[in-house]
């Protein structure tokens, strides 16, 4: 018989060192360690658990307790009443651990308790079974049904390890890790989570959205700092010009960033700016630094194959061949292009595009705070279907931009209606939701027809 593989839960060799940043007060390994012990005493019996702490140091404790009592993280991409009674069709004993008064997630809630004091002892760093199943992630699927994604504790430390090792962290760095995105979240959980604890470095409990948090959150962690972030929050945090506290490393994810904000983060904060590509199902696969080049690096041991204009992804932590939902051109080994979503492609008047790179163009424009192109539903076969676009650019004019558009785009591709707004529906990982933006138009489209009419 095979000998059980194992991998330690965290790789912090100094129990006294710190793992995680609270309020601006240190908390160690061993406190850690026992917070993790004594919650694992106390969840519920069931096997599933949706962990919405919004402390990311309570998620962590919490994550980590789940593991060692064998039970299974459950992260759905929404916390929607139908998402919520779909997981409890998968999953019947699913309970909710939360550290937020105003939960009112309609499941069996357990509340994150107040740890005692635990009186100081020898304690030891949990060894967890390879093949152990440690999350299960999902998408929304087409059906309305959300797709299960199972990943076992093998396969996501191989993963955040060689993410780790491109990015050059190690223990004796001493990093803190700030992240703007909800550790709920496939990017967040790998990259301030998981990340922080394979490399022996230490997370930060906030979870800052606004400029001002973002701020505040990075002062009060001791460098270096490492900021996991967007490009949505980047851009914010930029145009607010307020003092930072400069980081080490910034990363990237959930959206392509452009040369330009790149180029003018990485010139204002003093720090090089890493973007990383990966999906739900693959995890994180690729780096690129996007002042040097379109050009993206897979991760060791990772593999692209195109069947067709399909590409898929295996090798390294991905361990059975996986489509990826990207127009990807390969180039030599080892490295890739990529063009947009599948979805995102788009063909008006026999001219083909793709939304990513609409939108890149849009929010290329000087003055362009945030903006994004719009496809809506086909009506007919017969109706000629318009792109529509929404923009928060205070102090440009439609026919300004659409002239800027001009010189970008071809003629066919340009936006109508073109709406101007404060703000742009974002949700908490920087994207925009499809069904917001419909319901955003369909919105500005009845109030025309009803001034139209009165």
């Amino acid at each position: 018989m095979a000998l059980m593989q194992t991998l330690p839960l965290i790789t912090h060799t100094s129990f006294a060192k710190p793992i995680a940043w609270r309020k601006g007060i240190s908390v160690s390994v061993e406190e850690f360690l026992a917070d993790v012990n004594y919650l694992a005493t106390l969840l519920p019996a069931g096997k599933h658990i949706l962990n919405v702490c919004k402390d990311r140091y309570h998620f962590s404790v919490g994550l980590a307790a789940a593991i060692i009592s064998n039970k299974v993280s459950v992260l759905p991409p929404t916390h929607t009443p139908e998402m919520l009674r779909q997981l409890q069709i998968f999953s019947p004993d699913v309970f909710c651990l939360y550290d937020n008064d105003d939960c009112d997630i309609a499941l069996p809630r357990f509340n994150y308790p107040t740890m005692p004091k635990h009186p100081a002892k020898k304690v030891s760093i949990p060894r967890i079974n390879t093949q152990q199943l440690i999350a299960i992630v999902f998408t929304s699927g087409s059906t309305g049904q959300p797709n299960p994604h199972p990943k076992k504790w093998g396969s996501l430390v191989q993963n955040v390890q060689a993410q780790a090792k491109r990015l050059g962290l190690s223990e004796s760095n001493e990093y803190s890790f700030i992240g703007t995105i909800p550790p709920q979240h496939m990017y967040g959980f790998e990259s301030t989570v998981l990340l922080p604890w394979q490399s022996g470095n230490a997370i930060s409990s906030a979870q800052p959205f606004y400029p001002a948090d973002i701020c505040s959150a990075m002062q009060s962690i001791p460098a270096p700092r490492i900021l996991v972030s967007t490009p949505l929050h980047l851009r914010l945090l930029l145009d607010s010009e307020l003092n930072i506290a400069e980081p080490a490393l910034l990363l990237s994810a959930t959206a392509p960033l452009s040369y330009t904000l790149a180029d003018k983060v990485e010139t204002t904060l003093k720090a090089p700016l890493i973007e990383i590509y990966g999906s739900t199902e693959t995890g994180q696969i690729a780096t690129r630094r996007t002042i040097d080049g379109d050009s993206w690096q897979l991760l060791p041991q990772i593999k692209l194959t195109q069947q067709g204009e399909q590409v898929f992804a295996e090798g390294g932590h991905v361990e059975v061949a996986t489509t990826l939902n990207d127009i990807i051109e390969l180039t030599e080994p080892g490295f890739f292009l990529l063009h947009g979503r599948t979805q995102d492609l788009i063909n008006i008047a026999g001219k083909r595009s793709s939304l990513t790179n609409l939108n890149h163009h849009l929010n290329a424009i000087e003055g362009v705070i945030d903006g994004a192109f719009f496809m809506p539903d086909e009506l007919s076969h017969d109706h000629v279907t318009r792109l529509s676009a929404c923009v928060v650019a205070p102090n440009l004019t439609a026919s300004q931009l659409l002239a800027a558009l001009r010189t970008k785009i071809d003629p066919a591709f340009l936006p109508r209606p073109l709406l101007f707004l404060e703000t742009l529906p974002r949700n908490a990982t920087g994207k925009l939701p499809r069904e917001a933006l419909k319901k955003l138009f369909d919105t500005s489209i009845n109030k025309d027809l009803s001034c139209t009419q009165n």
